[in-house]
């Protein structure tokens, strides 16, 4: 069984499991389905704003589909909730790939 069957299996059973669906947009991102996996990063963060994760993987995703300024938002929103979780590691990682888009 590949990976993708798997995690929907899983998903099956836990259908708002971020984890999982984070994992399943990841594997999304692997096979080029880019449309597919902006859809579950943006149902993730739009259920659950702190699931910090999922940020930078949206806004990279955003920006390689050259969806510059909506990358940049979604780092911002992103870094503040890092912040808001006490997120030091998450918070730098989003910061550092914002000014190498911004700057």
């Amino acid at each position: 069984m590949d990976r993708i069957a798997r995690i929907n299996e899983f998903l099956q059973a836990s259908p708002k499991d971020n984890f999982l669906r984070h994992a399943l947009a990841l594997e999304y991102l692997k096979l080029g389905e880019d449309a597919k996996a902006r859809e579950l990063f943006e149902t993730i963060l739009a259920e659950s704003p702190d699931y910090v994760g999922s940020y930078y993987h949206l806004a990279k995703l955003l920006e390689k589909m050259e969806l510059r300024e909506l990358a940049i938002e979604w780092y911002e929103k992103g870094m503040e909730a890092a912040k808001k979780a006490g997120d030091n590691h998450s918070h730098n990682e989003l910061q550092g790939a914002y000014e190498d888009l911004v700057y």
